[in-house]
């Protein structure tokens, strides 16, 4: 429809022409009747003749004559190759090739040695070894039937012979230990040893341990709880620049010159302290002199066991 202006509507889109439908007036195919190839069915076709089938002839290869893949070469006899190769192979050898005796020699059964190249083992043989004649043991020892009774109280009864009584004394051992104490001290000359000064442990004592008695337990006293709380009587009072709020009014002036006192000398009553000397020098004797002292003494030195260490 042409517009106000005297323009169609393609010439103020700005196209040539309208666009053309491509299906207008085509019949209408279903999708299901239609042909896979339609151009196959039209026109000739190329018909290549069927497949060759691989035979004597050359009909079946692509080449119109059969082509050899060496032309030209001479004939060869394989047999003749092979029997050269072999009297090649025959002059190698040094001697001629060996030639058992006889043929292989096969078993007789279980326990033959027919065939073997050893022959028999005589540690297996199964013949008899010899052997010592045998003797016959002597008889048995022949003895009186035994005597009747325990044992206990009863003499005579025992194969050998009766013991003889011997006294024993009934302290012997007693007297024997004392018979060597006395020995040595016999033997011992002059007192032992002893040291003016006596020995004192390497720690000092407990300073915390008394023997006096402990004095009896102070029983705690219960204060009185006050069950109503403290209310002043009053508010506090505010320093108003003064001591107006303190307890106690303002304490009066003492003068005190600012000179430093000094410490007045004592007289001749009164002692000085002098400081100790140091400590004396004095035997002092080992950690392991005072533990074997102390685990081995006069009272127990024989039943004492050696210490494993």
């Amino acid at each position: 429809m042409p517009a106000e202006g005297g323009k169609t509507d393609m010439e103020r889109i700005g196209l040539f022409s309208e666009m053309e439908y491509i299906t207008v007036g085509d019949k209408y195919v279903s999708q299901f009747n239609r042909p896979f190839n339609e151009a196959a069915s039209k026109n000739k076709q190329m018909l290549p003749g069927g497949p060759k089938a691989m035979s004597v002839l050359q009909a079946g290869y692509f080449d119109p004559h059969f082509v050899r893949i060496f032309e030209g070469e001479g004939y060869m006899n394989l047999n003749q190759v092979r029997r050269r190769d072999m009297m090649e192979a025959a002059r190698k050898n040094l001697g001629k090739a060996f030639l058992p005796s006889s043929g292989e020699k096969k078993p007789c059964g279980l326990g033959s040695y027919y065939g073997t190249i050893g022959g028999p083992v005589p540690f297996f043989s199964a013949q008899s070894k010899p052997r010592e004649k045998y003797k016959a043991p002597g008889k048995n020892l022949y003895t009186n039937p035994g005597k009747k009774g325990t044992g206990y109280g009863y003499a005579n009864i025992t194969i050998g012979k009766q013991f003889s009584h011997s006294a024993d004394f009934y302290d012997a051992a007693k007297l024997n230990y004392k018979k060597a104490n006395e020995e040595h001290h016999r033997l011992l000359k002059g007192a032992p040893f002893k040291l003016n000064l006596h020995p004192r442990d390497y720690f000092d004592a407990n300073p915390y341990f008394s023997e006096e008695p402990l004095p009896p337990i102070k029983k705690e006293e219960k204060k009185e709880s006050i069950s109503n709380t403290f209310k002043p009587s009053s508010p506090g009072k505010k320093p108003g620049g003064m001591k107006a709020g303190t307890f106690d009014p303002y304490p009066s002036h003492s003068a005190d010159p600012y000179v430093a006192k000094l410490a007045t000398i004592s007289g001749k009553n009164d002692k000085i302290f002098h400081p100790p000397g140091g400590p004396k020098s004095r035997p002092v004797e080992s950690i392991m002199t005072l533990n074997v002292r102390r685990a081995l003494n006069s009272k127990n030195y024989k039943t004492a066991s050696v210490p494993s260490y």
